[in-house]
């Protein structure tokens, strides 16, 4: 299969720099344009008109959209000094895990490429895995970069 056109997922961790470099040498060897997404989470227990009403909510979500903003123009010039044709998407979902996976339905991506920080035991089942729910609900191939720490 020829891997056009890339979805990488990142989040605001180490780990998305890392597997930044991966991605860079994926993009390189097959000639594909990369998008770069990150998903601001909604709250799941407020609807979207409550974030316009409470100011501290607006505060908190307008900084986190402004944060991952940062993360994705700095990851951006790194594949832009590659030579490799870049994008970038700021999602607002409920899950980064849909929200990811909508995105790669819109775009016709061909792939996603999600970090991993390996975790196993009590830690994956307290904290949980997007990298396994993007897996899950993608209709697509994923690549998932497992880094431990």
């Amino acid at each position: 299969m020829n891997y056009q056109h890339i979805l990488f997922a990142v989040d605001d961790s180490p780990l998305a720099i890392a597997t930044a470099e991966q991605v860079i040498i994926l993009a390189k060897a097959l000639s594909s344009k990369v998008t770069i997404a990150s998903v601001v989470v909604l709250d799941p227990l407020t609807s979207v008109s409550f974030y316009k009403n409470v100011p501290g909510i607006t505060d908190y979500y307008l900084a986190a959209k402004a944060h991952a903003k940062n993360i994705l123009a700095e990851l951006s010039q790194k594949f832009i000094h590659h030579g490799i044709e870049t994008d970038t998407q700021i999602l607002s979902s409920l899950s980064p895990s849909d929200g990811i996976s909508k995105l790669a339905d819109e775009l016709n991506i061909d792939l996603i490429v999600v970090g991993s920080h390996g975790r196993t035991g009590l830690k994956k089942a307290f904290i949980g895995s997007v990298a396994q729910d993007i897996l899950t609900s993608s209709h697509v191939p994923v690549l998932v970069m497992k880094h431990t720490q």
